[in-house]
């Protein structure tokens, strides 16, 4: 396949990119709703949302309890996966760039840990902070993930005084492991919330709701639009920080405001849907490899590959061995984990040279 240069792409070649991912992303829902436990054929979803969008009647005889069945349990829980998958992916775009290297994501910066650790004390202690209701574990999932982000820079600072990307990876790969053990322990210490925590940790976007996709949209979007509107700094900052100084932007406060807007994705993912690995990582690597590294066009394409992506592995859990149903974050992690490895290698080999 031929790589394009995001660069260097014309309107029309731009257009048709953005089509394609659309087309995609559709066909992902469509596909996420249609197939379950109950299968229901492509064309009559497609008529029920017609139906549903444009109030008219439809030619053709609709199910009522196929109607319910994607518009009450499926149709939430495809959108939940595709805006968590967003979430993550683009969050892990961000982190790349910032960082300068393809194997930062929240997950190898310990920043979903920190995130994780911030959703289950939530449920451990039974906090509900006032005036914030259900906004309570997401919240307190963000400012986890921020304050995580901050203490892997801070003691990888003291490790290394010029930051290298490695040295950072390292560090959230040990306080990753750390904040496992202090979930471990709540684990061991709970009762009754026992199997909901443990359902956070696997990852899952199942038995949510609509009311779980209006918990995250307002942080997605917020995310979404202070890291694309901090995309050409993104590519100044590509090329060194020193060159982003001089030719005027403001590096430490777009630095600050970028981990801002990653930690608040990453932390309202986690909350709605626990740990699911590898996304931020797969998801932007494929992206640059298509069309290269120009942020402007690298963080939406994120959103709409890492949206599909992940509707599909939720499809995958719940189809492999049903009825039963695996974790999303197994489905992730077999794909994420041997992509991790190739990526690793190729570094490996670029650092030798």
């Amino acid at each position: 396949m031929k790589k394009l240069n995001a660069y260097e792409l014309t309107r029309t070649k731009l257009f048709l990119f953005y089509m394609l991912l659309t087309l995609v992303l559709a066909a992902s829902i469509i596909i996420g709703v249609s197939i379950g436990s109950v299968n229901i054929p492509v064309k009559e979803v497609v008529y029920i949302f017609w139906s549903e969008l444009t109030g008219r009647s439809v030619p053709i005889e609709i199910s009522e309890n196929h109607k319910n069945i994607i518009l009450s349990i499926r149709l939430p829980r495809v959108v939940l996966a595709g805006l968590v998958g967003a979430s993550l992916a683009i969050a892990g775009a961000a982190f790349q760039g910032l960082l300068r290297n393809p194997l930062a994501d929240p997950y190898t910066l310990g920043v979903s840990s920190g995130a994780s650790v911030g959703a289950v004390m939530t449920i451990f202690f039974q906090i509900a902070l006032p005036f914030f209701g259900n906004f309570t574990l997401p919240l307190l999932s963000i400012i986890f993930a921020f304050l995580t982000m901050l203490v892997v820079l801070f003691f990888a600072r003291l490790l290394d005084r010029s930051l290298r990307v490695e040295t950072i990876i390292l560090t959230g790969i040990v306080f990753s492991s750390f904040l496992g053990a202090l979930i471990s322990l709540m684990i061991a210490l709970t009762g009754e919330e026992l199997r909901q925590i443990i359902g956070w940790l696997l990852g899952s976007v199942s038995m949510r709701g609509w009311s779980y996709v209006l918990i995250i949209l307002p942080f997605f979007v917020t995310g979404s639009l202070l890291l694309m509107m901090n995309a050409n700094e993104l590519n100044v900052m590509a090329f060194g920080e020193e060159h982003a100084q001089h030719i005027g932007v403001a590096v430490k406060q777009k630095k600050l405001l970028i981990m801002i807007a990653g930690s608040i994705l990453t932390g309202a993912a986690v909350a709605v849907s626990g740990t699911i690995g590898f996304v931020g990582l797969v998801i932007p690597h494929f992206i640059r490899f298509l069309i290269g590294p120009n942020h402007v066009h690298l963080l939406p394409a994120s959103i709409f590959v890492g949206s599909s992506f992940l509707i599909i592995a939720d499809l995958c859990s719940r189809t492999v061995i049903s009825p039963a149903e695996l974790p999303i974050g197994v489905i992730t992690a077999l794909i994420g984990a041997p992509v991790f490895a190739l990526i690793m290698l190729r570094q490996n080999v670029k650092g030798r040279k």
